[in-house]
């Protein structure tokens, strides 16, 4: 069977390698957890992953990204793929963008930078398990 995919988004190296070493030491091999430097190419590898018949699970982004800020590329990617469970990370977002992403892209949570890994595993295991209802 397919694992499914969790996809981090930050135009940051650092954050991104800090996602995904925690995010493999809490789910092992049991997803495949993949990285993009921006919400474009992030739209792109959303794309390439469906028609590779990956099943996409959760997105957990940054608002505060250079060219598309975080909640409009979580509405994009809401438009597309509606049951992905997604999760905004940031340290500078604004209020109402996070307004907007509940609203328009179904956020399931915002979690502030810097950010408690346990809760972030929380937040995803959650959503997963809202996903699956």
């Amino acid at each position: 069977m397919e694992k499914g995919v969790l996809l981090c988004v930050d135009d940051e190296i650092i954050v991104l390698t800090a996602l995904k070493d925690q995010l493999r030491r809490a789910f092992g091999s049991e997803f495949h957890i993949d990285v993009a430097e921006s919400a474009e190419e992030a739209l792109e590898l959303l794309e390439e992953l469906a028609l590779d018949g990956h099943t996409l699970l959760v997105i957990v982004s940054d608002w505060l990204m250079p060219g598309m800020k975080g909640d409009e590329f979580l509405i994009q990617a809401h438009g597309r793929f509606p049951s992905v469970v997604k999760i905004m990370l940031s340290g500078q977002a604004e209020s109402a963008a996070v307004d907007r992403a509940r609203r328009e892209a179904g956020l399931h949570d915002f979690l502030s930078k810097p950010w408690n890994a346990e809760a972030l595993v929380e937040s995803i295991n959650q959503g997963l398990q809202e996903r699956a209802a």
